[in-house]
């Protein structure tokens, strides 16, 4: 890209004051949620693809906020403050509507798997909740908690858990063959590593930084 280029597009990002294209981008996803939604449950041929391709247009703005913010410097304490809920927010909701058709979870697994995936939910929720609340702690003492690998690693995990869960149930919908089946199973592996990922998260949150509760 060259400098004129950069520039313009510089100048098309930063918009005006705090509602710069990152910001735009971060409320653009927290509004794509409600059509996520919207999308999943209204039945029609293909409904959970079109509810597939919400979720993962929405989580492409949460990948490309956050590079344009960084790269032409326009983080702002809006985008601090709204980016992490969006992201939260879009992943706790599917995971919820998820839940509230059994089949998906279950796979034919019997329902012992839906008890399981709703203690898991609730498990990636009070991480979510608590971690929250730890960084507001942090923060009234002047003290910046980073974000760590396993909590990256957790999010992705998520994120793809949702995506192949999404995939299966939409193959599943449109036909009686065992790809779907197969398909549920790989969601239902990463829903699994994704839970793991978030107690090792939680967990590694409050250790490294337990100073903070001391003080």
């Amino acid at each position: 890209m060259n400098n004129e280029t950069e520039s313009g597009f510089y100048k098309f990002a930063k918009g005006k004051g705090v509602m710069n294209l990152p910001n735009k981008l971060t409320i653009s996803r927290m509004v794509m949620i409600p059509i996520f939604i919207v999308f999943f449950y209204v039945q029609f041929v293909g409904h959970y693809f079109v509810a597939l391709a919400v979720f993962a247009i929405a989580s492409l703005t949460d990948l490309l906020d956050g590079k344009i913010a960084r790269k032409y410097n326009l983080i702002t304490n809006l985008g601090k403050f709204l980016d992490p809920i969006a992201d939260k927010v879009l992943v706790l909701s599917a995971l919820v509507v998820l839940l509230t058709v059994p089949w998906i979870f279950t796979a034919w697994l019997g329902e012992w798997a839906i008890i399981a995936a709703g203690c898991g939910v609730a498990v990636i929720l009070a991480r979510e909740i608590i971690v929250s609340g730890f960084r507001m702690v942090a923060a009234s003492s002047g003290a910046v908690i980073a974000a760590d690998i396993f909590g990256k690693f957790k999010t992705t995990a998520q994120d793809i858990s949702i995506v192949v869960l999404l995939i299966g149930a939409g193959v599943c919908e449109l036909t009686d063959n065992i790809a779907g089946k197969i398909i549920l199973y790989i969601g239902l592996a990463f829903f699994a590593i994704a839970v793991v990922l978030t107690i090792i998260s939680g967990i590694n949150y409050l250790v490294k930084n337990k100073e903070v509760l001391k003080s």
